[in-house]
């Protein structure tokens, strides 16, 4: 199987039964999403969807947590990863788009990666999710199944993925595929024991053609 076939036939398998896959951090609009998305860095989106309402309850929008202090914004993320370094990048991100960007959240990559806290994946996923941008989002998920399935190679850095996933994916898909590789990583093509005799994809999988070669 050729690449371009390979990715035919796992672009047309999640088209088929996850039309309409989506991102399961729960936001109302981009402000929410993107303090989401920071707060999700080595977090679970459970833990996240958990977090986030006493947040938004008390900072409804970008100019009022952008007048957040550490001492009342750190006590509602206590649970999340990396709470410190969060808190300072949430009131930062919101300072800044309030200063630079008149309160509004930025919708390109080049604009967002200027905000503390966000690098190019949370600005792709912005930029994806809000505006279906076509701007592929590498998190673990992504990389690991990217490379096992083979849609990938020799990829050592999320950028090279990136680049790899956009050369064969088409625009119109960029952002919907960005949430099957996720899913499928999070649920189906999990990192220790990936459940492969539940996944549609085995005739299309490098790493599944490799384990019945070894049997």
């Amino acid at each position: 199987m050729t690449k371009k076939e390979r990715f035919a036939y796992v672009l047309h398998y999640f088209e088929t039964h996850t039309p309409n896959a989506e991102t399961e951090l729960i936001y109302d609009n981009p402000y929410q999403l993107l303090v989401a998305v920071i707060l999700s860095a080595q977090c679970t989106d459970k833990r996240v969807n958990l977090t986030t309402p006493a947040i938004f309850a008390q900072y409804p929008d970008v100019y009022a947590l952008s007048n957040a202090t550490f001492d009342d914004l750190f006590p509602l993320i206590r649970s999340i990863s990396y709470p410190n370094n969060k808190t300072k990048h949430l009131i930062g991100m919101a300072q800044m788009v309030v200063a630079d960007f008149n309160g509004e959240i930025p919708a390109t990559v080049a604009e967002l990666v200027k905000l503390p806290g966000v690098g190019r994946k949370t600005a792709n996923v912005i930029t994806s999710v809000v505006h279906q941008q076509p701007n592929m989002a590498v998190d673990t998920h992504v990389f690991r199944v990217s490379a096992r399935i083979g849609l990938t190679t020799n990829a050592k850095t999320p950028l090279q993925t990136e680049l790899q996933l956009l050369k064969y994916i088409p625009k119109e898909k960029v952002h919907v595929a960005h949430h099957w590789l996720i899913l499928h990583g999070r649920y189906t093509c999990v990192a220790r024991t990936p459940k492969c005799g539940e996944c549609g994809i085995r005739p299309a999988c490098k790493y599944y053609g490799q384990l019945i070669k070894a049997q």
